[in-house]
């Protein structure tokens, strides 16, 4: 019978032992649940935050520029190619067998540049 109680004793140390690591790997497991929580949201407020900044102020930038206007080009020129840039217009010319490039400002259609393409004797 002592043998039965020492055995007992010795099994309920064993079971508050036990008890202790589990409340400790509970509380770990807690804690690494808050970390990664707290992480998370972290990471959601930031990606909130560059999709608010882009929204806010990418306004300028994506703004679509509708201008009505005409721009005269001399005769007998076609026009090859064009392409916007920024604030400016691209517009590639065959003027009577020679090439141009001429650039536009977008807001008030007025020439800001010309180059033209000539081969060399």
């Amino acid at each position: 019978m002592d043998k039965l109680a020492a055995v007992e004793a010795q099994s309920d140390g064993q079971r508050a032992e036990s008890e202790l690591t589990a409340d400790r790997m509970v509380a770990r497991v807690r804690l690494l649940m808050i970390i990664s929580g707290v992480t998370t949201l972290i990471a959601i407020a930031a990606v909130v935050g560059v999709i608010g900044y882009r929204v806010f102020r990418g306004g300028e930038a994506t703004s679509i520029v509708t201008t009505d206007g005409r721009i005269a080009l001399p005769k007998g020129a076609h026009v090859i190619a064009g392409s916007l840039t920024g604030d400016r217009l691209a517009v590639t010319l065959d003027v009577g067998g020679t090439t141009e490039i001429r650039t536009y400002d977008l807001k008030t259609l007025k020439e800001t540049g010309r180059i033209r393409f000539v081969t060399a004797p």
